[in-house]
């Protein structure tokens, strides 16, 4: 059987049953410590949090708020002590739907690192320096992510780098209500096989933490899933099964990757709860309203 394309941890064997949240959020955490784990799921050393709400079009809004103030919460745990100056970057193509996230993302998070100065001594005090890049895509810039990252995070200097992806998912239940947040960094392109430099402590000189959702998912595994489901409790030849989903769903035009097809309202959604979630991890000490007066400025 392929090997399926997934940038969440916990679609990988062994991942342990969820704790309930407030607000009817489901909190998984999945900890990769030692390299034989590491190498049988694929992943790097580091702690997988991830964060999920029952998957609909139209979520409630104290459900959207829940999401928020737990991934504040995942967020600021894997920050380092005393982090005083942030760099947010949102990867991904804006002009591609379901690869916005970032960039739409990051349009979001309160910036202050030019405020310094301009503001009352009691809300300077309170507020983290955070400035924000979304560097756009290899096939765009001509230049890898990893590449423009490094260059902003050697003048900026930051304590640490949130990076913002959308992510590609085994399930199709989890596109838009699932959020994943690692403390491994991440590699660009890599839940759907167009793997680009990673962007890690080595490679940024900075601390990454990765926060995803997951916006698509394989033709492959909806196909795959579907055929299951018909054969009901009978016997599968697994060989079989792959050969006649790589001739119908891959044929001439090779792997595709479905979103579905209300993803404009669904990256707008995720865009803000994740936004909302940064702004919550890094400005801990100002209020919803003084992050939304300045956020207006």
């Amino acid at each position: 059987m392929r090997t399926m394309w997934t940038d969440l941890a916990m679609e990988g064997a062994g991942a342990p049953p969820g704790e309930s949240l407030t607000g009817g959020v489901e909190r998984t955490t999945v900890v990769i410590d030692s390299e034989e784990q590491a190498r049988a799921l694929g992943r790097p050393m580091g702690r997988y949090v991830t964060l999920g709400c029952p998957q609909r079009m139209s979520v409630e809004l104290g459900t959207r708020r829940a999401l928020s103030e737990a991934l504040g919460e995942t967020i600021s745990a894997m920050l380092p002590p005393g982090a005083r100056t942030m760099l947010v970057t949102g990867l991904g193509n804006r002009s591609v739907t379901p690869d916005a996230l970032g960039p739409r993302t990051v349009d979001r998070v309160l910036v202050t690192r030019h405020m310094a100065g301009c503001l009352p001594e009691d809300v300077e005090e309170r507020m983290t320096s955070v400035c924000a890049a979304s560097p756009g895509v290899l096939g765009v810039t001509g230049v890898e992510t990893a590449e423009v990252l490094r260059g902003i995070a050697a003048h900026v200097r930051p304590d640490a780098i949130i990076a913002v992806d959308a992510l590609a998912a085994r399930s199709s239940s989890r596109i838009a209500s699932t959020i994943q947040v690692t403390d491994t960094g991440i590699t660009p392109g890599s839940g759907v096989g167009n793997h680009q430099r990673a962007l890690t402590r080595e490679t940024l000189g900075a601390p990454v933490i990765a926060v995803g959702v997951p916006m698509v998912v394989s033709a492959w595994a909806i196909a795959s899933d579907a055929l299951l489901a018909m054969n009901g409790d009978g016997d599968v030849d697994e060989e079989q099964l792959t050969a006649c989903v790589e001739r119908v769903v891959t044929g001439e035009l090779g792997e595709m990757i479905v979103t579905p097809r209300e993803v404009d309202a669904l990256v707008e959604r995720m865009a803000g709860v994740v936004a909302e979630g940064i702004n919550l991890a890094l400005h801990p000490r100002l209020t919803r309203r003084e992050v939304a007066q300045l956020m207006a400025q």
